[in-house]
Protein backbone atom coordinates (compact mmCIF):
# COMPACT_ATOMS: atom_id res chain seq x y z
CA UNK A 1 0.00 0.00 0.00
CA UNK A 2 1.82 3.76 -0.87
CA UNK A 3 2.24 6.22 1.77
CA UNK A 4 3.47 9.61 1.73
CA UNK A 5 1.12 12.55 0.67
CA UNK A 6 -1.36 12.11 -1.98
CA UNK A 7 -0.19 13.06 -5.69
CA UNK A 8 -2.05 15.48 -8.12
CA UNK A 9 -2.76 12.46 -10.31
CA UNK A 10 -4.34 10.58 -7.50
CA UNK A 11 -6.54 13.95 -6.58
CA UNK A 12 -7.81 14.30 -9.95
CA UNK A 13 -8.86 10.14 -9.67
CA UNK A 14 -10.75 11.28 -6.10
CA UNK A 15 -12.46 14.31 -7.88
CA UNK A 16 -13.64 11.77 -10.65
CA UNK A 17 -14.33 9.07 -7.94
CA UNK A 18 -16.72 11.40 -6.46
CA UNK A 19 -18.11 13.03 -9.42
CA UNK A 20 -19.43 9.32 -10.84
CA UNK A 21 -20.71 9.00 -6.95
CA UNK A 22 -18.27 6.41 -5.98
CA UNK A 23 -18.21 6.23 -1.85
CA UNK A 24 -15.14 6.75 -0.21
CA UNK A 25 -14.12 3.22 0.30
CA UNK A 26 -14.04 2.53 -3.43
CA UNK A 27 -12.45 5.15 -4.42
CA UNK A 28 -9.23 4.32 -1.32
CA UNK A 29 -9.44 0.59 -2.98
CA UNK A 30 -9.12 2.13 -6.49
CA UNK A 31 -5.84 4.26 -5.18
CA UNK A 32 -5.01 1.40 -3.19
CA UNK A 33 -4.90 4.24 0.02
CA UNK A 34 -6.76 4.01 3.73
CA UNK A 35 -10.58 5.09 3.28
CA UNK A 36 -9.97 7.07 5.93
CA UNK A 37 -6.80 9.31 3.91
CA UNK A 38 -9.32 9.62 1.11
CA UNK A 39 -12.15 10.87 3.35
CA UNK A 40 -9.47 13.25 5.39
CA UNK A 41 -8.67 14.69 1.71
CA UNK A 42 -12.37 15.47 0.86
CA UNK A 43 -13.45 17.03 3.87
CA UNK A 44 -10.51 19.00 4.46
CA UNK A 45 -11.01 20.41 1.28
CA UNK A 46 -14.60 21.33 0.86
CA UNK A 47 -16.41 17.99 1.12
CA UNK A 48 -18.06 15.76 -1.56
CA UNK A 49 -20.22 18.26 -3.31
CA UNK A 50 -16.90 20.94 -3.19
CA UNK A 51 -13.98 18.95 -3.78
CA UNK A 52 -11.60 19.96 -6.75
CA UNK A 53 -8.42 18.34 -7.20
CA UNK A 54 -6.13 21.57 -8.23
CA UNK A 55 -7.80 23.61 -5.16
CA UNK A 56 -7.24 20.79 -3.09
CA UNK A 57 -3.42 19.71 -4.13
CA UNK A 58 -2.39 23.84 -4.02
CA UNK A 59 -3.87 24.42 -0.36
CA UNK A 60 -1.82 21.08 0.69
CA UNK A 61 1.22 22.73 -0.98
CA UNK A 62 0.61 25.92 0.82
CA UNK A 63 0.38 23.97 4.19
CA UNK A 64 3.61 21.65 3.79
CA UNK A 65 5.50 25.47 3.36
CA UNK A 66 3.74 26.86 6.40
CA UNK A 67 4.51 23.92 8.70
CA UNK A 68 7.86 24.22 10.91
CA UNK A 69 9.88 21.57 11.41
CA UNK A 70 8.89 19.80 14.23
CA UNK A 71 9.44 16.22 16.34
CA UNK A 72 6.33 14.65 14.91
CA UNK A 73 3.43 14.79 17.39
CA UNK A 74 -0.08 12.68 17.27
CA UNK A 75 -2.71 10.77 19.32
CA UNK A 76 -0.43 8.61 21.43
CA UNK A 77 -0.48 4.86 20.11
CA UNK A 78 -2.46 2.47 23.35
CA UNK A 79 -1.62 -0.84 24.13
CA UNK A 80 -5.44 -2.91 22.74
CA UNK A 81 -7.24 -5.17 24.86
CA UNK A 82 -8.78 -8.16 23.13
CA UNK A 83 -6.02 -8.82 20.39
CA UNK A 84 -6.91 -5.57 18.42
CA UNK A 85 -4.92 -4.17 15.53
CA UNK A 86 -3.75 -1.05 17.47
CA UNK A 87 -3.34 0.41 13.54
CA UNK A 88 -6.44 -0.37 12.39
CA UNK A 89 -8.41 1.23 15.61
CA UNK A 90 -6.54 4.25 15.09
CA UNK A 91 -7.52 4.53 11.61
CA UNK A 92 -10.81 3.58 12.02
CA UNK A 93 -10.89 6.36 15.18
CA UNK A 94 -9.99 9.16 12.22
CA UNK A 95 -12.62 7.61 10.31
CA UNK A 96 -15.25 8.10 12.98
CA UNK A 97 -14.28 11.73 13.69
CA UNK A 98 -14.17 12.26 9.82
CA UNK A 99 -17.92 11.96 9.87
CA UNK A 100 -18.75 13.43 12.94
CA UNK A 101 -17.20 16.47 11.14
CA UNK A 102 -19.13 15.87 8.23
CA UNK A 103 -22.22 15.85 10.24
CA UNK A 104 -21.19 19.08 10.97
CA UNK A 105 -19.86 18.60 14.89
CA UNK A 106 -16.50 20.92 15.05
CA UNK A 107 -13.21 18.91 14.83
CA UNK A 108 -11.96 18.82 18.01
CA UNK A 109 -15.49 17.58 19.95
CA UNK A 110 -15.46 14.78 16.93
CA UNK A 111 -12.18 13.57 18.22
CA UNK A 112 -12.89 13.88 21.97
CA UNK A 113 -16.20 11.86 20.95
CA UNK A 114 -14.62 9.33 19.17
CA UNK A 115 -12.11 8.63 21.77
CA UNK A 116 -14.42 8.13 24.45
CA UNK A 117 -16.98 6.00 22.02
CA UNK A 118 -13.81 3.35 21.34
CA UNK A 119 -12.97 2.63 24.69
CA UNK A 120 -13.86 -0.48 26.48
CA UNK A 121 -14.89 1.45 29.50
CA UNK A 122 -16.73 4.30 27.38
CA UNK A 123 -14.94 7.12 29.77
CA UNK A 124 -11.62 8.83 30.18
CA UNK A 125 -10.96 11.65 31.70
CA UNK A 126 -9.23 15.38 30.94
CA UNK A 127 -5.73 14.19 32.06
CA UNK A 128 -6.53 11.09 29.56
CA UNK A 129 -7.82 12.86 26.64
CA UNK A 130 -5.03 15.33 26.67
CA UNK A 131 -2.40 12.35 26.58
CA UNK A 132 -4.46 10.51 23.88
CA UNK A 133 -5.06 13.28 21.53
CA UNK A 134 -2.03 15.12 22.01
CA UNK A 135 -3.93 18.39 22.79
CA UNK A 136 -4.29 21.46 25.38
CA UNK A 137 -6.78 20.44 28.24
CA UNK A 138 -8.47 24.01 27.54
CA UNK A 139 -9.19 22.09 24.31
CA UNK A 140 -10.67 19.33 25.78
CA UNK A 141 -12.73 21.22 27.98
CA UNK A 142 -14.20 23.09 25.75
CA UNK A 143 -15.14 19.70 23.49
CA UNK A 144 -16.49 18.26 26.85
CA UNK A 145 -19.33 21.50 27.42
CA UNK A 146 -20.20 20.92 23.89
CA UNK A 147 -21.12 17.53 24.25
CA UNK A 148 -22.25 17.68 27.62
CA UNK A 149 -24.60 20.25 25.67
CA UNK A 150 -25.83 17.54 23.17
CA UNK A 151 -26.36 15.44 25.57
CA UNK A 152 -23.47 12.88 24.28
CA UNK A 153 -21.46 13.04 27.07
CA UNK A 154 -22.55 13.18 31.02
CA UNK A 155 -19.96 13.63 33.90
CA UNK A 156 -19.12 11.48 36.99
CA UNK A 157 -16.69 10.71 39.83
CA UNK A 158 -14.47 7.77 40.10
CA UNK A 159 -12.98 6.13 43.24
CA UNK A 160 -10.40 8.79 43.17
CA UNK A 161 -12.87 11.62 43.23
CA UNK A 162 -11.52 12.84 39.78
CA UNK A 163 -14.13 14.26 37.21
CA UNK A 164 -14.21 11.47 33.97
CA UNK A 165 -16.55 12.12 31.30
CA UNK A 166 -18.51 9.35 30.11
CA UNK A 167 -20.73 7.73 27.08
CA UNK A 168 -22.95 4.88 27.82
CA UNK A 169 -25.58 2.95 26.10
CA UNK A 170 -27.95 5.53 26.41
CA UNK A 171 -25.44 8.54 24.49
CA UNK A 172 -27.45 8.25 21.16
CA UNK A 173 -30.99 8.15 22.81
CA UNK A 174 -29.86 11.21 24.91
CA UNK A 175 -28.69 13.02 21.49
CA UNK A 176 -31.84 12.36 19.67
CA UNK A 177 -34.14 13.35 22.54
CA UNK A 178 -31.72 16.43 22.99
CA UNK A 179 -32.09 17.01 18.88
CA UNK A 180 -35.76 16.68 19.10
CA UNK A 181 -35.99 19.69 22.11
CA UNK A 182 -34.05 21.84 20.01
CA UNK A 183 -36.12 21.31 17.19
CA UNK A 184 -39.05 22.34 19.64
CA UNK A 185 -37.01 25.24 20.38
CA UNK A 186 -37.64 26.04 16.49
CA UNK A 187 -41.13 25.50 16.46
CA UNK A 188 -41.87 27.86 19.42
CA UNK A 189 -39.90 30.62 17.80
CA UNK A 190 -41.91 29.88 14.25
CA UNK A 191 -45.19 30.48 15.83
CA UNK A 192 -44.32 33.15 17.34
CA UNK A 193 -43.21 34.82 13.99
CA UNK A 194 -46.58 33.42 12.47
CA UNK A 195 -48.05 36.27 15.66
CA UNK A 196 -45.55 38.81 15.04
CA UNK A 197 -46.28 38.56 10.99
CA UNK A 198 -49.87 37.99 10.44
CA UNK A 199 -51.46 34.02 9.87
CA UNK A 200 -52.63 35.41 6.88
CA UNK A 201 -49.82 36.83 5.32
CA UNK A 202 -47.09 35.24 2.85
CA UNK A 203 -44.61 35.26 5.35
CA UNK A 204 -46.94 34.02 8.07
CA UNK A 205 -47.96 31.23 6.54
CA UNK A 206 -44.36 29.93 5.77
CA UNK A 207 -43.39 30.21 9.59
CA UNK A 208 -46.57 28.56 10.40
CA UNK A 209 -46.33 25.13 7.11
CA UNK A 210 -42.53 25.42 9.00
CA UNK A 211 -43.89 25.34 12.84
CA UNK A 212 -46.57 22.65 11.83
CA UNK A 213 -43.78 20.48 9.77
CA UNK A 214 -40.69 20.74 12.80
CA UNK A 215 -43.57 20.03 15.42
CA UNK A 216 -44.53 16.58 13.27
CA UNK A 217 -40.66 16.21 12.92
CA UNK A 218 -39.67 16.72 16.83
CA UNK A 219 -42.58 14.50 18.38
CA UNK A 220 -41.75 11.53 15.80
CA UNK A 221 -38.14 11.88 16.60
CA UNK A 222 -39.07 11.32 20.77
CA UNK A 223 -41.50 8.98 19.90
CA UNK A 224 -39.32 6.88 18.25
CA UNK A 225 -36.20 7.51 20.25
CA UNK A 226 -38.64 6.21 23.46
CA UNK A 227 -39.62 3.12 21.55
CA UNK A 228 -36.24 1.66 20.16
CA UNK A 229 -34.60 3.17 23.32
CA UNK A 230 -34.88 -1.03 24.42
CA UNK A 231 -32.21 -1.40 21.40
CA UNK A 232 -29.48 0.14 23.12
CA UNK A 233 -29.63 -2.31 26.01
CA UNK A 234 -30.25 -5.54 23.82
CA UNK A 235 -27.79 -8.17 25.43
CA UNK A 236 -27.43 -11.34 23.44
CA UNK A 237 -29.38 -14.16 24.55
CA UNK A 238 -30.75 -17.78 24.03
CA UNK A 239 -33.97 -16.15 21.80
CA UNK A 240 -30.81 -14.15 20.36
CA UNK A 241 -30.02 -16.80 17.70
CA UNK A 242 -33.27 -17.45 16.25
CA UNK A 243 -32.68 -16.95 12.33
CA UNK A 244 -35.22 -15.12 9.92
CA UNK A 245 -35.59 -18.59 8.31
CA UNK A 246 -36.64 -19.79 11.82
CA UNK A 247 -38.73 -16.77 12.61
CA UNK A 248 -40.87 -17.29 9.75
CA UNK A 249 -41.91 -15.04 6.78
CA UNK A 250 -42.24 -11.70 8.01
CA UNK A 251 -41.37 -11.79 11.91
CA UNK A 252 -38.07 -10.10 12.92
CA UNK A 253 -35.35 -12.81 15.45
CA UNK A 254 -36.64 -12.48 18.75
CA UNK A 255 -34.12 -10.20 21.34
CA UNK A 256 -33.92 -10.05 24.75
CA UNK A 257 -34.32 -6.51 26.24
CA UNK A 258 -33.04 -6.84 29.77
CA UNK A 259 -31.28 -3.97 31.05
CA UNK A 260 -27.97 -3.78 32.74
Amino acid sequence: MPGGRLTQQERQQIALGLADGLAYAEIARRLDRPTSTVTREVMRNGGPTAYRADLAHRATERRTQRRRPTPPRGPEVLPQAYGRDADAVREYQEVFTTVMMASGMPTMMSRVLACLVITDTGSLTAAELVQRLQVSPASVSKAITFLEGQGMVRRDRDERRRERYVVDDDIMYRSMMASAQAIAHIVGIAQQGVGVLGPGTPAGARLENIARFLDFVSESTARAAEQARAVLHTKPGPSASTTEEEAGPGQAPAMSTKRE
